[in-house]
Order: C-alpha cells, then sequence, then structure tokens
C-alpha cells in the first residue's frame, strides 16, 4: 500500500558531503506520487544547486530568509503550514545544535521552529562529532520534543573513517516515512483519554491539598497517542507544562472536575489515567481564609473513584483501561491489588522513593501489571521514550 500518494514533504537540505543523496530522496518520494518542496540551506548549496533541486522536485527551491521575493508570501510560515510531514536530510551536528537551542536564524530553522507537523531528522556526520557528548545531549533533547531520529549507520565515511554517523540510505528513509503515514491511517479510527497531573482539594481560598505530580508521564503519553494517529483528548490537572498541539486539552483543578470531564468525554477506545488524584478531600471548604491559629484540625472525606468508577463501567467502559500507581514499598504487592480491584487491564508503576525517576524527573522506570500476562519491568530511561514504548504495546493490544 503506497501511503505517501499526495502527502506534502519539505525537505530541507543541509551542508554535507551526504547532501547528494537528497536527490535520490526527492526521486523516490516524486515515484511514489509525494509533492516535494525544498529549502537549501546557504551551506548545502556548496554540495548540490538549486537547479538540480527544482529538476528534479518541479518546485520551487527556498533557500533565503530575507528574500524580498518570498517573503511576500511569508515562506517560513507558509511552508510550515503546508507541509504533512518535514524531512531533514542530512541534519548536520550544526543543524541539530541549532534546533537544540532554539536558534531561528535562516529559513531552514525558522520553518521548523514555527512547525507543528512531524518532524525526521536524519543525522550525518564524522564518527567523532556522532560520539560528542553535545551531539549526544542535542539529540536527547530534540526527541523529548517528539523528533523522530532514523539513523545514523554504521560504516566507511567520506572522509576515510568508519563508525557510526554514515547517513541512512534513501530507500530506508522512505520505508520510514511510509512506515509513519501507514500508522496515522492505521490508528486513526481509535479514540484515547488520558488524564495527567496533579488535583487541587481547596481547604478555603488560598489553601489546598495536592501532590508533586508534574504532569511530564501523562503529556508524554498524550503526544506519542497524537503522534500514532489517536484522537486524543487529555484532562490536566494544574501543571507547568506548555499545551500539546493537535490535542483536546482540558484544564481542572479538583477532583470533582477531573471526574465530570472524564464522564463527558466518554466513550472512547483507550483511557490512560496518570493523574495522581488527591484521595481524600476537605469535607466542608471554608469561603474566607483561615487565619492563623496555633493548631487546625481538617475534616477529610474520601474523593470520588474516578478510575475504578470507569473501570467498573457497564455500557461506557473504554476496551483498554490503564491505571498508574506510585509506590514507595512493596511495588508488586500493591500493584497487583490496584490492578485487581480496580478492574483495570494494565497498571504501570513506578517507585517513587527514587529521587531520579518520577515527579519533576524528566525520566522514569516502570513496571507494567496485566490482567490476562505476566508483568514486565522496563529500564530507567526518559519519559518521551517510555511513553513510545507504552503506546506501542497499547497499538497491538487494540489490534
Amino acid at each position: 500500500m503506497n501511503n505517501i500518494e499526495n502527502k506534502k514533504i519539505l525537505l530541507i537540505i543541509c551542508g554535507g558531503i551526504s547532501a547528494y543523496k537528497s536527490l535520490e530522496i526527492i526521486r523516490l518520494l516524486k515515484k511514489q506520487g509525494a509533492t516535494v518542496k525544498s529549502i537549501l540551506t546557504q551551506s548545502a548549496k556548496k554540495f548540490v544547486t538549486p537547479l538540480s533541486v527544482a529538476s528534479l522536485s518541479q518546485e520551487k527551491v527556498y533557500d533565503d530568509l530575507f528574500s524580498h521575493e518570498n517573503e511576500s508570501e511569508m515562506d517560513h510560515i507558509s511552508l510550515s503550514r503546508w507541509s504533512d510531514l518535514i524531512l531533514v536530510a542530512p541534519a548536520t551536528a550544526n543543524t541539530i545544535s541549532k534546533l537544540s537551542a532554539g536558534s531561528s536564524d535562516d529559513l531552514a530553522s525558522t520553518v521548523i521552529l514555527a512547525s507543528d507537523k512531524e518532524i525526521f531528522l536524519v543525522p550525518a556526520m564524522n564518527v567523532r562529532m556522532w560520539e560528542h557528548p553535545s551531539t549526544k545531549e542535542n539529540l536527547q533533547k530534540l526527541r523529548s520534543f517528539g523528533y523522530q531520529i532514523i539513523g545514523p549507520e554504521i560504516g566507511d565515511m567520506a572522509c576515510g573513517e568508519y563508525g557510526q554517523g554514515k547517513m541512512t540510505e534513501p530507500q530506508e528513509i522512505i520505508n520510514n516515512i511510509k512506515q509513519y503515514f501507514f500508522s496515522l491511517k492505521k490508528h486513526k479510527k481509535f479514540k484515547a483519554l488520558v488524564t495527567a497531573g496533579p488535583t487541587h482539594e481547596y481547604i478555603d481560598p488560598v489553601r489546598f491539598i495536592s501532590n508533586r505530580s508534574s504532569g511530564k508521564q501523562g503529556y508524554e503519553i498524550a503526544k506519542s497517542l497524537i503522534k500514532n494517529g489517536f484522537e486524543t483528548t487529555l484532562i490536566s490537572g494544574p501543571t507547568n507544562l506548555d499545551p500539546i498541539p493537535g490535542i483536546n486539552l482540558i484544564n481542572v483543578n479538583s477532583a470533582k472536575e477531573m471526574f465530570s470531564a472524564t464522564l463527558e468525554n466518554l466513550p472512547v477506545d483507550l483511557a490512560i489515567f496518570s493523574a495522581a488524584v488527591a484521595d481524600y478531600k476537605v469535607k466542608n471548604i471554608e469561603k474566607e481564609k483561615i487565619k492563623k491559629k496555633e493548631s487546625m484540625d481538617l475534616s477529610l472525606e474520601k474523593n470520588i473513584d474516578i478510575l475504578g468508577h470507569v473501570s467498573k463501567h457497564n455500557s461506557l467502559r473504554p476496551k483498554i483501561v490503564i491505571g498508574f500507581a506510585a509506590e514507595t514499598n512493596n511495588l508488586i504487592k500493591n500493584s497487583k491489588i490496584k490492578l485487581s480491584e480496580k478492574n483495570c487491564d494494565w497498571i504501570i508503576a513506578n517507585n517513587v522513593s527514587d529521587p531520579s525517576i518520577g515527579f519533576e524527573s524528566d525520566f522514569n522506570e516502570v513496571s507494567i501489571f496485566y490482567k490476562d500476562k505476566d508483568n514486565e519491568k522496563l529500564p530507567k530511561m526518559e519519559k518521551s521514550l517510555l511513553a513510545d514504548k507504552i503506546v506501542k504495546r497499547v497499538i497491538s493490544q487494540l489490534n
């Protein structure tokens, strides 16, 4: 099946010896029925000419952010909105560094910064440049932004050295793009709901009970679902995280508000409850600020069990219900109990007593407890990568 036909691909060519392969990429994309527009950096023009690119793509070639002719059309905006996908091939160490820093000093970097589309980077550089800690750090940051990285490969290089840094071959790049569009088409029918962040249970107008949840893992899962073509609703408690492009974001404060928003957005195929909902709320919220006293007694009552209610619902229960468990001890025992009591399909548990994972950290290490198979432990990794692994398993189960 041809998943590239009629797709609009924006190819950004950077200045490296591998730039010659971009011509073959254009040829293959055109053969598959895609429309290809290209941006050449100033360095790229040292390796391939605008005439060669224009001849193969049969489209105008863009190369100057400050062109009087082009900027009347606001190319950095129009190109980013026009494309279905942005492919940077080759992606040099310099370009990767600029993108990581959010730099926008030329047309290529400005288009990428202005885009909300999927971005694929195809690194190509000398093995020592690839192995440099700054390159690794920059790529790690870009992955956390949701960029897709293809390659590089191990092999002989133009400089005469051998190692990792060789640009992935054009046909393999095309295969990756085809798989991406296939994934979108295949999973577009699925609807997902994700809860994330803490809840605030007010004591009076200025004080509340809450917890340390940052919402980062839930947001990364929502990003991955969007990336894989799910129609996704994110119900978020109070966080400091930026909104996710293309998502239905519903902001709430209390568990009661989160519960109402959840019910209003059912039915869905998948519900992932990663929010750290406060177990208790104040029985009687004071209308005025409570003045300082030597001591204060609070009467608490149990909050609504959102996960349990949805998971046990007869008519609106999603096909897959996933809960999260933040534990400090007896992780396996407590998680299995929660899996059974809540009637979940999965429980994803982590040990929050480890300061290097969970909460505000960008890393996590979890165990997944399944209703119908053995549990699975995933090692410490970035929350964005963990989200991709979770979503990959979800897709496998839904299909």
